[in-house]
């Protein structure tokens, strides 16, 4: 695959693929559900990662399950990749096209199909969207619990194949703990399901594997979800702390009283400010760090774990505290939490959003070194987390229109997620890795783990068809990797000698 913004080489060579490839799907689809020229096309061109661009060869626009499998069986006799795209909200380039590839919509696949009340679940198209999942439940005193932040937005195709979570997974899971079946088609255009709508299926338990694959295994059509009842109540808290370590600390301190907060999040000073500007959420200004801290349930059950969480707010050195007062002010809580991304789009040009995980008791460590990274690499950084499960979205702010912005908001990107590593967390929690993250797999992976998910993605996709060049790097790109970070001295990780 061409590097992102990196022009095909042979103009030629694209030109005689797409005449091929234009010819082979217009057998297939409807003229108006095909698109090649490149003012159609643009609006394809990336995903909610902008920083990196690249026409598609192709956009096909399905409307039926037949049309989906002809198209992939299409491209499978062609050797073309394919690409499959949901709402495009994705923040690590997921959903980049492949400079001679198609990119798969499912825009069109946007029907809620069922939704069984007495078995608490709904069965929904791929392109369906996340939100709209909550209000077609509504009526029967239900909801779907994953919340993304862009849940207005993204689809339940795009949730499943990066394992979304949101402000409220803490308590009710990741897409991986609500979905109990996903059927789609296979890169030969075989129908496949995976999971089932009993409790549990036979033979292999393939369903965690498909879910966070990144669109790597199959093309995700139609999936059965879990609903839950609405809570009675729900209260949420905003602490105010002086010192970002006291907020970190009460994350980890209301963890190890027992208490399971339906959301427990965190905002650093620079995120608050451009939140409040936004959205005027109510919070606290002056304030190095703020919880949003919420319990659900019974009424009796939240006045009892919000005066528990704020005795433990209390003693960690909350400077103020304030419990909504009713539902409005706790939506206008959450208003302030749900827009950080667009608020900081109104500060900066561009950003980049990180996404790593951390161990909970290691919050302020991170938020320390992240500042020492904004004088490093001359950039501003807000932070925001799902600090109940060390969630962490650090968004990095540059203009796209400098290189020198660009590269050195990719230093120092990288050396958020290699730092999480090295403070015993992940890469990714919930963005995925896409094109984003790619190289720094090579400091959180060895190479032989490396290889076992290769088979995996063999076992599946043998011609490796199916958003090729992302999520697994290539032994080279590990080892160009390595030497050059080994080099310029910005990995102080020891592990990386072996490269």
């Amino acid at each position: 695959m061409n590097a992102p913004n990196e022009p095909v080489s042979d103009p030629a060579q694209r030109s005689t693929r797409q005449a091929e490839v234009v010819a082979a799907l217009q057998a297939v689809l409807p003229a108006h559900a095909l698109l090649w020229r490149r003012e159609d096309t643009v609006p394809y061109e990336c995903d909610g990662l902008t920083a990196y661009r690249q026409l598609p060869l192709v956009v096909a626009l399905p409307e039926t399950e037949e049309q989906v499998a002809a198209v992939l069986r299409a491209c499978h006799r062609l050797a073309v990749p394919v690409v499959a795209r949901g709402a495009g909200t994705g923040l690590s380039g997921g959903a980049l096209p492949h400079a001679l590839g198609v990119t798969l919509s499912l825009a069109k696949f946007n029907r809620i199909l069922k939704i069984d009340p007495v078995s608490r679940t709904a069965v929904v198209q791929g392109g369906v969207r996340n939100l709209a999942i909550s209000e077609a439940a509504a009526p029967h005193g239900l909801y779907y619990a994953p919340d993304p932040s862009s849940q207005i937005a993204c689809t339940i195709g795009g949730n499943i194949a990066e394992n979304s979570g949101g402000v409220h997974c803490l308590k009710y899971g990741l897409t991986v703990h609500n979905v109990l079946r996903v059927r789609g088609y296979t890169v030969d255009g075989e129908p496949v399901t995976f999971g089932s709508e009993a409790l549990d299926v036979p033979g292999l338990d393939l369903l965690p594997v498909v879910v966070g694959s990144e669109g790597m295994l199959a093309v995700t059509i139609e999936a059965t979800v879990k609903l839950v009842p609405k809570p009675q109540l729900a209260r949420c808290i905003m602490a105010s702390f002086d010192d970002i370590a006291k907020a970190g600390d009460a994350v980890a301190a209301i963890i190890a009283a027992g208490i399971i907060p339906a959301g427990l999040e965190m905002m650093d000073k620079p995120m608050t400010a451009a939140v409040e500007g936004f959205v005027r959420a109510g919070y606290d200004l002056d304030a190095a760090a703020i919880l949003l801290c919420e319990s659900d349930g019974t009424p009796e059950e939240v006045a009892e774990e919000v005066d528990r969480m704020l005795d433990v707010l209390t003693g960690c050195g909350a400077t103020r505290m304030e419990v909504s007062k009713d539902e409005a002010q706790r939506l206008k809580f959450w208003s302030g939490r749900k827009n950080a991304f667009p608020a900081s789009g109104r500060i900066s040009p561009d950003y980049m959003c990180m996404d790593s995980t951390i161990p909970r008791k290691r919050l302020a460590d991170i938020l320390h070194a992240i500042a020492a990274m904004e004088a490093k690499y001359g950039l501003r950084c807000c932070n925001v987390f799902h600090a109940g499960d060390g969630n962490l979205h650090p968004l990095i702010l540059f203009d796209v229109n400098d290189p020198d912005q660009l590269h050195r908001a990719e230093l120092f990107g990288a050396d958020i997620l290699e730092t999480s590593v090295a403070l015993g967390g992940t890469v990714t929690g919930e963005h995925g890795v896409g094109v984003e993250k790619l190289s720094s797999m090579c400091v959180q992976f060895s190479p032989e783990e490396r290889t076992q998910m290769e088979r995996l993605k063999h076992a599946f996709d043998p011609p490796g068809l199916l958003n090729p060049g992302k999520v697994i790097p290539t032994l080279h790109r590990c080892a160009e990797y390595g030497k050059m970070h080994v080099k310029k001295g910005l990995l102080p990780f020891p592990e990386l000698e072996r490269f």
